[in-house]
């Protein structure tokens, strides 16, 4: 039986591609394992889906001043002895890398024990984790066709995004059961990402009473953003996350309001979802999800507002107009070209992987 360990961490879109592929290589005999950072979000996602978790230590690779630049790279070093210790430990045939800066101890780890390392990148770009990673990689995952220039070295393989196999299979039923819904309005689903986002958040409460004519609203706000004078609203129901109830109400949604994430709105577009994307400014991100979103809308599959442009009244609009031209949306999703992530990247890893 080979062993494979996968990485990733720091956000949900970190975690959750790697839940598909360690469930199909579970399903062809493969030893799963995981080594994230102990306090990152991995460690929750990992423990439910029974895999071994090995926590190391990990520092954040800030783009910015930051006191806190000054130690981190110490716990980078030692996350890489530890990372070097529990490989040569666990002797795995190949490492699966998703990104975060908890994987970059991981990959050099890796490279120290001479196992391969294959690396997905979800953005059009890669990030400052991944670009320290992949001098190391022994191929280079991307989503997006526009990725393949700016990885060099003929390492990049056009793969598309893992997705999670479950979140297919939801009972539109069951999630109208959860909300106290009913099926005379359409249901928009409004998610901020894993930690929530109060610009979205401040977007639809302010002209709540406007999309609530219409539409009925499963509100994912994140942890601690729960507005309790909401909580008794008809047809508004508020969650800080969704975790085994999330394919349901998927199953539910007409539409999604949602940041522009890689690993959120690729799975949309596997649930022909027709989505509105306002994805994180440049002040606050290094301009991925403006790079995502603008794919997505070019291809027809998303409207956008960029954050600078975001009122109540234009989300408003932006989401009427969505719905009434949704079937145009669906039709260009059902149009694109679909390739098997999953069973492309497992390819990768088992013609790649260390024989011993």
């Amino acid at each position: 039986m080979k062993t494979i360990v996968f990485t990733g961490g720091g956000s949900a879109g970190h975690v959750t591609p790697n839940l598909a592929l360690m469930h199909k290589l579970k399903q062809l005999g493969w030893d799963v394992k995981y080594i994230g950072s102990a306090t990152g979000i991995e460690k929750d996602i990992i423990d439910r889906e029974g895999v071994p978790f090995y926590p190391i230590s990990s520092g954040k690779l800030r783009r910015y001043f930051d006191l806190k630049n000054m130690k981190d790279p110490f716990k980078v070093i030692k996350g890489v002895y530890e990372s070097y210790r529990l490989l040569k430990r666990l002797k795995p045939a190949i490492v699966f890398s998703k990104g975060g800066f908890v994987s970059v101890p991981v990959v050099l780890g890796s490279r120290m024990n001479n196992i391969p390392v294959i690396i997905h990148e979800s953005d059009m770009t890669p990030g400052l984790a991944n670009k320290i990673s992949i001098p190391f990689a022994t191929k280079v995952c991307v989503t997006f066709p526009e990725s393949l220039s700016h990885i060099k070295g003929g390492k990049s393989v056009l793969t598309g995004l893992p997705i999670r196999e479950h979140i297919s299979s939801g009972k539109a039923s069951r999630a109208l059961q959860l909300c106290d819904f009913h099926t005379q309005k359409p249901v928009i689903l409004v998610m901020g990402g894993s930690l929530g986002s109060q610009v979205l958040n401040q977007a639809v409460r302010a002209n709540l009473g406007r999309l609530l004519q219409q539409f009925q609203i499963v509100h994912l706000c994140g942890k601690g953003n729960v507005a309790s004078e909401l909580l008794t609203t008809r047809g508004y129901k508020q969650f800080e996350y969704l975790n085994e109830e999330l394919p349901d109400v998927l199953a539910m949604t007409d539409l999604v309001i949602s940041r522009a994430g890689a690993t959120s709105i690729f799975e949309f577009l596997g649930l022909e979802k027709p989505m509105l994307l306002i994805p994180l400014s440049r002040q606050a991100s290094r301009g991925d999800q403006i790079l995502n979103a603008a794919s997505f809308q070019k291809a027809g599959y998303a409207d956008v507002i960029q954050e600078e442009d975001l009122t109540a009244d234009g989300l408003a609009s932006h989401v009427e107009e969505l719905y009434k031209n949704r079937e145009t949306y669906k039709a260009a999703m059902q149009s694109r070209n679909e390739s098997d992530a999953v069973a492309t990247i497992v390819k990768l890893i088992e013609a790649h992987s260390k024989s011993f």
